[in-house]
């Protein structure tokens, strides 16, 4: 059976052999890392190392270091553990951070990037504290935000600052501390790492409610027994994924590459391409062609794509992203993101384009 093309890597990114390997002699190990014997003090060591490499990676301290089940837990721990606060994000987050209740969401520009002035009026516009949300990198189109100039704006107005970083973490150097922000999001298996695991960092002297309580682990800011096999597989695909950093410098020829020959041979958009976007990611409309339909093509011609952010319900709709970025709903109906990793190569990409001509010319588009 011919081997898949996977271009998918915004939903989740295969897991590093390493990886799989030190899953496993944890496992064996054992130990229950508040235990004070012999067993125990080994798990605490394993899952302390694993928080330095995490925040080796990040730019942070590793005290500041939260290890959750994921990205939507540490996303809800900020949103309960700041809820004497008004919630502001933007039009442009994960669903995780949209479900909060009363939230207010602050415009994107055409280009993807948030609009700092409508910003500064919703900060104005109320006196009440705010907690605001703005990810460093959206999933969808790559666009990158100015989340230094951001975290200026919101803490002159008095306000917290959290940045859901998962897409951005080991594709761009970055630095929690230099960025600005309070608090950040990161998730394991977009990095190699297994699924299930994540980690909230909570800048030093800031205090938050916890959202679970129990026997007081993680400095008694998430109760609850450390997942210990999956923290030593973040641990170990943040310190992998640290070295790699460099390499991602080469996505973004082929990306661009990919998307000169898409327009040269269309109509079609590339959403997001006026800012800088995670070298990785494209997201591209074809012209006239359902997203939906788009999937299942590439997916019978051995392609792994996605119409967007990954959600459970397996459905594919018009992105709120992009109609949040000024484009009808039929605009963004008809998007594809390709996303990029450590194994994509040049073949793969020629034969995406190639697959991407084929279903565009089928279905009577030509340019």
């Amino acid at each position: 059976m011919q081997k898949q093309i996977y271009l998918d890597y915004n939903a989740t990114s295969p897991i590093r052999a390493d990886v799989i390997q030190k899953m496993v002699e944890v496992m064996e190990q054992g130990g229950n890392p508040s235990s004070v014997h012999a067993s125990g003090r080994r798990a605490r060591n394993i899952v302390e190392d694993a928080r330095r490499q995490v925040a080796a990676l990040a730019g942070s301290k590793p005290q500041e270091i939260i290890f959750t089940s994921g990205g939507t837990e540490a996303n809800n721990m900020v949103v309960h553990g700041f809820a004497d606060r008004r919630l502001i994000i933007s039009a442009g987050e994960h669903d995780s951070m949209r479900a909060a209740e009363g939230a207010t969401d602050v415009n994107l520009l055409p280009s993807g990037l948030v609009d700092l002035a409508h910003l500064k009026e919703l900060l104005e516009r109320d006196a009440r504290p705010a907690l605001v949300s703005i990810m460093l990198a959206n999933n969808e189109t790559g666009v990158i935000q100015p989340i230094v100039d951001i975290a200026e704006i919101v803490h002159d107005a008095g306000g917290v600052l959290h940045t859901d970083a998962i897409q951005a973490f080991g594709k761009v150097s970055f630095n929690f501390k230099e960025l600005g922000a309070d608090l950040m999001t990161l998730s394991s298996h977009k990095i190699g790492g297994p699924q299930g695991v994540g980690a909230l960092i909570l800048r030093e002297g800031l205090v938050m409610k916890p959202l679970q309580k129990g026997g007081g682990q993680e400095l008694g800011r998430r109760g609850g027994t450390e997942n210990v096999a999956g923290i030593a597989g973040f641990g170990l695909a943040a310190e992998q994924a640290r070295a790699e950093l460099d390499q991602y410098l080469r996505l973004a020829t082929l990306r661009d590459q990919m998307e000169g020959e898409i327009l040269q041979n269309s109509d079609g958009v590339i959403f997001g391409q006026d800012a800088t976007r995670l070298p990785n990611t494209a997201c591209i409309q074809m012209p006239g062609v359902p997203s939906e339909l788009q999937v299942m093509n590439f997916d019978l011609a051995g392609i792994a794509v996605s119409a967007g952010s990954a959600c459970s319900s397996g459905k594919v709709k018009a992105s709120h992203v992009l109609t949040a970025m000024g484009h009808d709903e039929e605009t963004a109906s008809q998007s594809l993101r390709v996303s990029m990793g450590r194994e994509t190569t040049e073949k793969d990409i020629d034969t995406f384009v190639q697959a991407w001509k084929k279903l565009y010319e089928r279905k009577g588009l030509k340019k």
